[in-house]
């Protein structure tokens, strides 16, 4: 049962870092830091009171830099390469005791592939935010993108069986939303 949640609670992190990379890993970090959630052995740093300083000014940093105008389109160039490396990261900081072969697996497929898919249309539908609105739609999808992603990650730490189930709807959702968007455009 304990790898089930472990995987549970990666996935949910991992769709988390698609919306906004450092909101889940500074989650990841404090729920560490405060003994809420065991991590993978060489990733204990994590942890750290280091680690969660830095983290917690990366969160408010990132959080902010999406409200500035064109900053936001440059965030999301960095953004999308980064959540599939930070997605691979917080699923194998939070698996159980698997062989390294099954870790590293899931954490690319359902940890990376998971944040770059997010992050991807995340990206897609700020640009078309851009194209539409001329940028002015673009708070609005910050504010929605930072808040699914603090949601999440509290779901994750708290009830990761409710964030995985979370994880698929906000997929489906995304991707229907997405197609209307890309319809719209074109």
């Amino acid at each position: 049962m304990d790898t089930i949640l472990s995987i549970f609670l990666g996935v949910g992190l991992a769709a988390s870092v698609g919306f906004r990379v450092f909101v889940p890993l500074f989650a990841l970090s404090l729920a560490a830091h405060l003994g809420h959630i065991p991590l993978n052995e060489s990733w204990m740093w994590v942890g750290s009171m280091t680690a969660l300083i830095v983290l917690g000014v990366a969160t408010v940093i990132e959080i902010f830099a999406y409200y500035i105008p064109w900053v936001d389109n440059l965030l999301d160039s960095v953004a999308v390469p980064l959540a599939a490396i930070a997605g691979t990261a917080v699923m194998v900081a939070t698996m159980a005791d698997l062989d390294p072969v099954i870790t590293w697996s899931l954490a690319i497929i359902a940890g990376g592939g998971t944040a770059t898919a997010i992050a991807s249309t995340s990206a897609a539908t700020r640009l078309a935010s851009t194209a539409t609105t001329g940028g002015l739609g673009n708070p609005a999808v910050s504010t929605v993108e930072t808040a699914t992603a603090g949601i999440l990650s509290v779901t994750s730490v708290f009830i990761p069986i409710l964030a995985f189930i979370l994880t698929v709807i906000i997929i489906l959702i995304v991707r229907i939303f997405y197609k209307k968007l890309r319809h719209k455009v074109t």
